[in-house]
């Protein structure tokens, strides 16, 4: 999973990023400081993958990861190329989902690039920025299905939501905000248009906001009635306490989140939010040469989940032996799920759940 975090200069973006992946990303008080994309890897935390390295001992652990990717600031004018535009537009097509950082904060030592705290403002201006780039997409493409409808009358219907997604787009709506029945889907993601991406809105506060409660932050309130009306989500974050969060041990990060009154780190909220947005789901592999997790999409049949691992997998599979992680937990030993009947096997039409571990049989 690639996740691309983008803002206004001087949002909090490159503070948040270098916390969430300690990937040291220079942070500046200055627009264009982040001019190519610094990239981090992040693994995902899972506790499953901790119980099952425990119970197996395995040579080699693997655990689920997440790509970010810090985005160069966006200012006006950037689908004409202004500032860094094009770059910025061309990393982000690249991206599974969005993450948007929008600054939600008082502080008058950090300059805001249009002078003031306004975040609607600030989502409209990256989003018409977004939007502009995809309105060329669409009337190329909307060129193309007219020429080919001469020879083609069933193209009708395609050109009918194409031209309704160009108008909601002209009025200044992201893609994903409108409803598609499954059919237009498959076109719209052929499509691959910016603003259909899924977004997250991290709404950047002040470090003394979660003390204080999160609802009384009027600006993150913006955010959130904004995000209802185009199928987004929020999700409020302190870049400075991820920044100090990222430089303590286990320990010292589990005590210094209780006294803020936070169950979990910005960061461990935002891989959870980010697998949901993108309908994703894990399954396991355990025994004593690794324990892995793998991500699939959540509705995965198990030919297909096995093809994760290898091709050959999937095109000689036989069978899954599945158990669920609970149900090995629960009995401490796969002897012991073998003998209570919960080690099943399971053919093609088998939909892989979350938390299943798996052992695949497979012939070429």
């Amino acid at each position: 999973m690639k996740l691309g975090i983008v803002g206004l200069p001087n949002v909090g973006k490159s503070t948040l990023f270098n916390a969430i992946t300690q990937a040291g990303a220079e942070s500046a008080n200055y627009p264009f400081c982040t001019i190519e994309p610094n990239v981090g890897i992040v693994d995902v935390p899972d506790e499953r993958i901790d119980r099952l390295a425990e119970m197996y001992n395995p040579k080699k652990v693997t655990r689920a990861y997440i790509e970010f990717v810090d985005i160069a600031g966006l200012v006006k004018g950037a689908s004409k190329g202004e500032g860094l535009g094009n770059k910025f537009l061309s990393h982000i097509r690249e991206v599974d989902a969005i993450v948007h950082v929008v600054r939600c904060f008082e502080d008058s030592n950090i300059t805001h690039v249009d002078g003031s705290i306004d975040p609607l403002r600030d989502i409209e201006t990256i989003n018409l920025e977004l939007i502009f780039s995809d309105v060329e997409i669409m009337e190329r493409r909307i060129d193309r299905t007219k020429k080919a409808m001469k020879g083609d009358k069933t193209l009708a219907k395609e050109l009918e939501l194409l031209e309704r997604v160009k108008e909601a787009l002209m009025d200044g709506k992201p893609a994903r905000s409108l409803d598609y029945s499954d059919d237009e889907l498959v076109i719209m993601n052929e499509i691959a248009l910016i603003s259909m991406k899924p977004v997250i809105y991290a709404a950047n506060v002040a470090e003394d906001d979660f003390s204080k409660g999160i609802e009384n932050n009027k600006y993150v309130k913006m955010v959130e009635d904004l995000a209802k009306s185009e199928n987004a989500q929020v999700m409020p974050v302190s870049a400075r306490i991820e920044e100090e969060i990222s430089q303590l041990d286990a320990d010292e990060k589990a005590m210094f989140l209780e006294e803020l009154g936070m169950a979990e780190s910005g960061l461990d909220r935002l891989i959870r939010a980010s697998y949901t947005l993108l309908g994703l789901i894990s399954y396991l592999t355990a025994g004593e040469p690794e324990v892995r997790a793998w991500t699939i999409k959540n509705g995965t049949k198990a030919p297909q989940a096995a093809g994760k691992i290898h091709s050959d997998f999937e095109r000689g599979f036989i069978r899954a032996e599945v158990v669920h992680y609970n149900d090995l937990m629960e009995l401490g030993s796969m002897t012991a799920a073998k003998e209570k009947g919960l080690v099943r096997s399971e053919g093609k039409e088998y939909v892989m759940k979350d938390g299943d571990i798996v052992l695949f049989r497979f012939n070429v």
